[in-house]
């Protein structure tokens, strides 16, 4: 049996604030955004959709992406499609030949379809994503839950006016952190290379041409 998830126009704005602010760039990691919860209608497609923000390009040769599904909170994930230079879908004998890619690398995008949702679809949809040099690894959690009917339609017009306004407000807030952010990354990055270089002078300095210890005297 499935709970009524219907929520009236201010619970909706309420939880959409709460989503955008879940979304919103912690100081540290690279950032990834996907749907919380995604209800979606029995036997229709399901598009779990996960994009990420990263302070370099994407390099193919570098770039890496699992997908992975959970039954359960404590049972264990089940790999179903990766990027290792190219998508590899690993076919689990679950999901079949329904999982399909839909996202593009290049910009950002690694969502995938799941086609036909079945009951059984019902769990935690992981996204995890490697942009290096970026050193930090990017998750992303979905909730998929599968409905046998769909809710009947509610006037929200209030809901998305007020849900527009604050996400275009915070969206210009993001932006801004995120340029902060990869400036201040790429900084300390730079700055630890510096300081490896610098130790390995000193230590070549210590020595003469011929790699004899450097007298300390005239």
């Amino acid at each position: 049996m499935h709970r009524d998830l219907r929520l009236p126009p201010l619970s909706f704005c309420l939880t959409g604030l709460s989503l955008m602010f879940y979304l919103a760039p912690p100081v540290l990691g690279m950032e990834v955004s996907v749907p919380m919860t995604l209800n979606v209608l029995n036997g229709t497609m399901a598009r779990l959709a996960c994009t990420f923000n990263s302070c370099y390009k994407v390099n193919n040769k570098h770039f890496t992406l699992n997908w992975t599904y959970q039954s359960c909170r404590n049972c264990s994930e089940e790999m179903f499609l990766q990027f290792r230079m190219k998508i590899i879908n690993l076919k689990l004998e679950r999901f079949g030949n329904r999982v399909e890619f839909s996202g593009n690398p290049s910009k950002n995008d690694v969502s995938v379809n799941l086609k036909d949702v079945q009951l059984e679809d019902e769990g935690t949809y992981n996204c995890y994503v490697m942009n290096p040099p970026d050193r930090s690894l990017g998750h992303g959690k979905i909730y998929l839950q599968v409905l046998m009917k769909a809710p009947p339609e509610r006037d929200s017009t209030v809901a998305v006016i007020v849900g527009a306004s604050v996400g275009g407000f915070l969206a210009v807030v993001i932006l801004a952190l995120m340029v902060v952010k990869c400036v201040r990354r790429k900084k300390e990055q730079k700055l630890s290379a510096n300081g490896l270089k610098t130790e390995e002078e000193e230590e070549e300095g210590k020595t003469d041409g011929e790699g004899n210890p450097e007298d300390g005297t005239q």
